[in-house]
């Protein structure tokens, strides 16, 4: 778009100010797409549901000049899980909370801001940043490549063990509509171990707040790493994402993406199984009403022999939600003996939602364990009577009907304090209670 393309060439000087050198080397290549390339076209192939033009077309604030946060987010959103002990990180418009004091990391491991990152360890930097995305040729992308100041990065050396999560609270703050750009580096090297809870919040209700994430996650041989996103954001939230994923010989990832309150969200996840025996759980759940709509993009590539691959994304929708899944697992010719599963399933409680599904299978080798599908209905009227006649009111009967069938892909998640919150949270959503992100202050 040629507002935002003339938007970064006058503003460059003051986007460059307050980043790392190595940060603004890319923005040039990144201008030259997004120029080429624009925003994913609507319409097309992989985009048959979210207007990423038309929802960016508004003029939006950008948070340029940046002097520091006007919040503290201790004070502002307790956002920590309860039982979990973890290590506590914020992100405040985009760019990342410095503190002072902090729990002490196994050595070696960085987990702080991206621009601090690309100063102390430029070669790492160098070698892993913007590489998947740059690969992908994505104009939203590029978008992001643009104008992002900051962001966060996990490195975890070869063959460290965190024991306890970390858990990153993105912010959003203000009074005025404003678009924020966000990054993720990942780098969990060979052997090493590590989990991720990111949540998104909003403090302000009235405002238009736009987000654009890149996450690039690269999980070394041997290497596990969880990453979990749970967003409970306002109504007015539009949130656009990339997820990259590079997995080595016998690392194990899972994923899990969680919307439980939201206003437009528009989520892509590639994963690249480039080592043998590679494992790859991507889970997925979204709860909507009243007008929201959520729509997830998924690529898991196969590329080599003996890797597995589980997919299993559940919706749940009322009122006038919309909800799309578009799923994809592509077996090259060498990928012999994949395992790969993929399921989509969704629960309507109005007939003004919409869901839109299309989970597809490309397999390209001879020696396969494949499967894939999708159901899409309403509550099991047989069950809903079943448990009135003994006794159990309808409102109530109905409440447990929608936990049992998201229980799954909670019972996925491998922390357990997660797992417990999740429960209370999803149990909340469906009472009516957990309307905002303050819904779930405490």
């Amino acid at each position: 778009m040629q507002q935002y393309t003339n938007f970064f060439t006058s503003q460059r000087q003051k986007i460059d100010t307050s980043c790392a050198p190595l940060l603004n080397s890319y923005r040039d290549e990144a201008s030259e797409t997004f120029q080429r390339l624009g925003f994913p076209v609507y319409r097309s192939e992989n985009y048959q549901h979210t207007d990423i033009t038309g929802l960016l077309t508004p003029d939006f604030g950008f948070y340029l000049d940046y002097a520091g946060p006007k919040i503290n987010p201790h004070k502002v959103f307790h956002c920590h899980v309860p039982n979990l002990s973890s290590y506590m990180h914020f992100v405040v418009n985009g760019h990342f909370y410095e503190e002072e004091t902090s729990k002490p990391l196994p050595a070696g491991v960085f987990s702080g801001s991206l621009n601090a990152f690309a100063r102390q360890y430029p070669d790492l930097f160098s070698a892993y940043y913007n590489r998947q995305a740059e690969q992908k040729e994505d104009g939203l992308s590029a978008f992001n490549t643009m104008f992002v100041q900051d962001g966060y990065v996990l490195y975890v050396p070869e063959n460290t063990i965190i024991e306890k999560p970390i858990q990153l609270t993105n912010i959003f703050s203000g009074t005025i509509d404003s678009i924020v750009n966000r990054r993720i580096l990942i780098i969990i090297e060979a052997g090493a171990q590590a989990k991720l809870l990111v949540c998104d919040h909003t403090t302000d209700e009235n405002p238009v707040f736009a987000a654009t994430q890149i996450s690039e996650i690269y999980v070394g041989e041997k290497a596990e790493f969880d990453f979990y996103e749970l967003e409970e954001s306002s109504e007015k939230t539009i949130r656009l994402t990339n997820n990259f994923v590079q997995q080595a010989a016998s690392s194990n990832v899972m994923v899990n993406n969680i919307t439980l309150s939201n206003g437009l969200t528009r989520n892509n996840y590639q994963i690249d199984l480039t080592g043998r025996k590679a494992e790859t759980h991507l889970y997925g759940m979204a709860i909507a009403d009243k007008q929201q709509k959520i729509d997830n993009y998924t690529l898991i590539n196969h590329l080599v022999p003996g890797c597995r691959s589980h997919e299993l994304f559940k919706y749940v929708l009322d009122e006038e939600a919309m909800g799309a899944f578009s799923g994809r697992i592509i077996v090259s010719q060498e990928a012999q003996k994949t395992v790969a599963y993929q399921s989509n399933r969704n629960l309507l409680g109005s007939k003004h939602c919409r869901m839109y599904s299309k989970p597809q299978l490309e397999i390209y080798a001879d020696d396969v364990k494949c499967s894939h599908g999708m159901t899409t209905g309403q509550l099991d009227e047989t069950a809903l009577f079943y448990m009135r006649s003994r006794g159990i009111p309808k409102e109530e009967a109905v409440l447990l009907l929608q936990f049992a069938f998201t229980n799954d892909v909670i019972q996925g998640i491998r922390m357990e304090g997660l797992r417990d919150r999740l429960k209370l949270l999803v149990e909340k959503r469906f009472r009516g209670e957990l309307v905002t992100c303050r819904g779930c202050a405490y």
